[in-house]
C-alpha cells in the first residue's frame, strides 16, 4: 500500500455514476473488490494493503453507497452485478477475478452468472446464500431500516467509531476509519423493497463456470452461510472449493485476516499460475 500509487475516478456504468479507488498496476491482474452492505469500496483497506504489489486493484463504491450515485431504485443483485459488468467494460478489464463480501458476493455470483465471459473467478466471502430465503420485510421493517441509515449518517465519526469498538473489539482499529465514514455516505435508498425476488443461490451456482473459492465462517458468531449450505453449493458449481474459517463471524476478514488472506492468495495464486 505505501509503495502504490492510488488513483480515484468516476465513471458511467448501467446508467449510473459509479466511484472507485484503483492502484496504478494495470500490468498486473485485475482484482475488483465489491464491498458489503452500508460499507464502501475504501473498507477493503487492509485487504488492498495486502494485494496492492501484486494486483490490479479496483475497489468501487456500489450504488447508494460511498460516493456513488444513488438512486432511488435498482438495489437488486443483478442489477447491481449489471453495475459491475459495465465498470469492467469502461476501464477495459480482461476477465479480473471478483472478490466480494456478503452483498458484494451476491453481486459478484450474479454478475459472474449472467456474464461468464467477463470473470475470470470469484471469491465469495460469506454471502446471503440460505437453504430457504427468509421471509421478506414488511414495508415497515423497510421503513426502519431506512430510519436506522438516517440515524447512522448524523452520527460523528468519533461516535461510528467507538459503536464499532463497542460492538466488535476485535476489530483492528485501521478498519474503524473507512467503516464509520462508510455509515456516513450510506444511501437510505438503498432501503427501499426489491421489485422482483431474490433468486436462490442454487440458481446462480449453476450458472457459474469459472473457479470459485467461498470462504464460510461460524454461524453462531454471525456468519450467514452454513456448513449444509456450503455443501450444496459445492455439488453444483462446475470448479471451486469452500475454506472455513474458524473464530470468524460475518466480518470474516476483520475477525480472522491472517487465515483469511492466507486462503485468497492461495487460491488467486493457483489462477495466476
Amino acid at each position: 500500500m505505501d509503495t502504490t500509487m492510488w488513483l480515484e475516478g468516476d465513471l458511467l456504468a448501467n446508467g449510473i455514476r459509479l466511484h472507485f479507488t484503483r492502484n496504478a498496476c494495470s500490468t498486473l491482474p485485475p482484482l475488483v473488490l465489491l464491498h458489503g452492505s452500508s460499507d464502501s469500496g475504501a473498507c477493503w483497506v487492509s485487504v488492498a494493503r495486502a494485494l496492492a504489489n501484486d494486483y490490479d486493484l479496483i475497489m468501487p463504491d456500489a450504488r447508494g453507497h460511498g460516493l456513488s450515485e444513488a438512486p432511488q431504485w435498482g438495489y437488486e443483485a443483478d442489477t447491481m452485478a449489471e453495475d459491475v459488468a459495465g465498470l469492467i467494460r469502461t476501464l477495459g478489464l480482461v476477465r479480473p477475478y471478483l472478490m466480494g463480501h456478503s452483498m458484494g458476493a451476491a453481486t459478484a455470483a450474479a454478475c459472474a452468472a449472467a456474464h461468464p465471459d467477463l470473470v475470470s473467478a470469484l471469491v465469495l466471502c460469506d454471502p446471503p446464500w440460505w437453504d430457504e430465503e427468509p421471509p421478506a420485510p414488511t414495508e415497515e421493517q423497510y421503513r426502519e431500516r431506512a430510519r436506522q441509515v438516517e440515524q447512522m449518517r448524523a452520527m460523528s465519526i468519533e461516535e461510528l467509531k467507538a459503536m464499532a469498538r463497542a460492538e466488535h473489539p476485535d476489530w483492528p482499529e485501521v478498519e474503524l476509519g473507512p467503516w464509520a465514514e462508510s455509515k456516513q455516505q450510506h444511501s437510505p435508498y438503498h432501503m427501499v423493497p426489491p421489485r422482483w425476488p431474490r433468486p436462490s443461490f442454487r440458481e446462480l451456482v449453476i450458472k457459474i463456470q469459472c473457479p470459485v473459492l467461498l470462504i464460510t465462517a461460524d454461524p453462531e458468531r454471525g456468519a450467514l452461510v452454513t456448513p449444509e449450505v456450503a455443501a450444496e453449493a459445492a455439488s453444483l458449481w462446475r470448479e471451486g472449493r469452500v475454506v472455513h474459517i474458524p473464530g470468524a463471524g460475518h466480518s470474516i476478514r476483520r475477525e480472522q485476516f491472517a487465515p483469511y488472506i492466507e486462503a485468497v492468495r492461495a487460491f488467486l495464486g493457483e489462477m495466476d499460475a
